[in-house]
């Protein structure tokens, strides 16, 4: 089923994602307050706005209700740079913040890793599917999505399915891009096939004129991509520019709606995996109550995949709060939790246990068509 996306205003996101404190305090009690570093700024930005205000979309309704103690998100920009995540992480750790929540990118989460586990401060649904957030397990640390290996695996089956086998990846140059390189790889050998090429782009930036020529001389059917928004969508226009009539494949954390946006009428035919349901399948329950959720807030905000997996993750983290043995601590959250066996949020199952904190394996392909839509 498709629906017209809804357009995210930059400003709008950005005045709600910097409104931290902005929710009033539950009557005799202070706030329990998440951490969320992200980008704010920069050439990623819009994961970082759009991921926040679905989160702060919920926790808005729920702490609306009465006598609820208010959660609340404190958010600091890191750019999309580790140093700066890790910078601030260490200022949440000081300021005793309740857990961290929807941190943005796998290697700025890698770098707020260590000071998470070595203080013991959950670590929930950081926006990446890196397997080296997950393996070796860590007890304060909790994944709402699909891992990175299952998005690539469900890209490769697709396009061997279709016969499709000369594939080639275009990856940022860090611990994101090699995760979904170690992921492609891992699918393509399964195969009994290695990528046709490989071309890298550096962080924070959309230098891709050196991996689109590497890229388009080796004739690939499709192009696996691992990066941002801003890079993915000049690699896709600068390759078709150079003559390229294959497909391009995209990761969940691409960000659909702000590559949509990036592309225009270029995004006819590419290709996303994602792993949250589609906001715009109105036959899907999770999608109708954020829908109305977006509906009733008002303020600018828009349904989309990124807002939608801010919105699930700030339920789920709710659902363990509530389930949380005791006074709301970082011990009973994390019980709380691991608590959540098979729990249906809208259609979308969540599973936690002692010894799995990975929640879902949910994993779909959409497509972007040129004319502002996204199919799936």
């Amino acid at each position: 089923m498709t629906m017209n996306r809804r357009h995210f205003s930059l400003a709008a996101g950005a005045a709600a994602a910097l409104g931290g404190f902005g929710i009033a305090r539950a009557q005799g009690d202070t706030p329990l307050v998440l951490g969320q570093s992200a980008p704010f700024s920069g050439p990623s930005a819009q994961l970082g706005i759009q991921f926040n205000q679905g989160a702060k979309l919920f926790l808005d309704q729920y702490n609306a209700q009465p006598g609820r103690r208010n959660l609340v998100i404190k958010n600091l920009d890191d750019g999309y740079e580790p140093d700066r995540c890790a910078a601030n992480t260490q200022k949440f750790i000081e300021e005793d913040v309740f857990a961290l929540f929807g941190y943005v990118g796998t290697p700025t989460s890698l770098a707020a890793l260590p000071l998470a586990v070595k203080d013991k401060v959950p670590f929930v649904a950081p926006f990446t599917g890196a397997m080296s957030l997950r393996e070796p397990f860590q007890k304060n640390v909790f994944h709402l999505r699909a891992s990175y290996n299952d998005e690539t695996a469900l890209m490769v089956k697709q396009l061997t399915h279709l016969g499709l086998k000369k594939i080639a990846v275009f990856y940022q140059n860090d611990a994101y891009g090699k995760a979904g390189l170690d992921g492609a790889t891992l699918a393509l050998g399964e195969q009994q096939l290695k990528p046709v090429a490989l071309a890298t782009v550096e962080r924070n930036s959309a230098d891709v004129a050196q991996a689109v020529k590497t890229i388009v001389a080796a004739r690939p059917d499709a192009v696996v991509q691992v990066g941002a928004y801003k890079a993915c969508a000049t690699f896709i226009r600068e390759a078709r520019k150079a003559g390229y009539g294959g497909t391009f494949f995209n990761m969940s954390f691409v960000g659909t709606q702000a590559l949509a946006d990036e592309l225009g009428k270029d995004a006819a035919g590419v290709m996303i995996t994602q792993v949250v349901p589609s906001p715009y399948n109105q036959a899907n329950a999770l999608a109708r109550e954020f829908a109305e959720a977006v509906r009733k807030a008002g303020n600018g905000a828009s349904a989309n995949f990124s807002s939608m997996e801010g919105y699930l993750a700030a339920k789920v983290l709710v659902e363990g709060l509530r389930k949380a043995p005791g006074k709301p601590a970082r011990e009973s959250l994390i019980a709380g939790l691991e608590s959540i066996d098979r729990q249906q949020f809208g259609g979308f199952e969540v599973s936690f246990s002692s010894k799995n904190h990975v929640a879902s394996k949910f994993v779909e392909l959409s497509m972007l068509t040129g004319d502002g839509r996204v199919r799936t």
